[in-house]
């Protein structure tokens, strides 16, 4: 096993200086599903949901979460993301919303978390905007699935 990047030889905490790492093409991608009631996301699905197009609003989030991972954990890097996608598509359970993220850069380091605060924040914002008609949502599954690039190389999910 590797050991901890974000620890020095103390084993205090610190942000890795990446000065000299090359830049490269890097990208990952992370998943979160949202279980809701059936009455839920049929109202999402058909447009009747009182605040809107809920699902526009949790995307647009989670691209602005992507861009913002720095701000929300701590020792992340501020990165010059090129390219983030959220996609929320409906469960075939008809009872949640599968949200899937890619984000991609050219750079010194990788993307992983803000693939998966992408994620997350999206899978909030449908909370959020949600909880009016249904509380009993639960967030689940929120994990990375795929990286790419770097000196760790391609790694895949085992189940994926």
């Amino acid at each position: 096993m590797s050991k901890l990047t974000h620890l020095d030889d103390k084993g205090e905490a610190r942000m890795v200086d990446v000065t000299e790492k090359a830049v490269t093409e890097r990208e990952a991608r992370a998943e979160a599903t949202i279980h809701m009631a059936a009455e839920t996301l049929r109202m999402i699905i058909d447009g009747e949901h009182p605040k809107g197009d809920v699902l526009a609003v949790a995307r647009i989030a989670g691209i602005m979460a992507a861009k913002r991972t720095h701000d929300l954990i701590p020792l992340c890097h501020a990165l010059n993301l090129t390219s983030v996608k959220v996609e929320l598509t409906a469960g075939a359970d008809g009872a949640s919303v599968h949200i899937l993220t890619r984000c991609k850069l050219a750079g010194q380091t990788g993307v992983e978390m803000e693939a998966l605060t992408a994620a997350s924040i999206a899978a909030l914002t449908l909370y959020d905007m949600c909880k009016a008609v249904d509380k009993g949502m639960e967030i689940g599954k929120v994990r990375l699935l795929e990286k790419k690039g770097g000196r760790s190389g391609h790694w895949i999910a085992d189940d994926h």
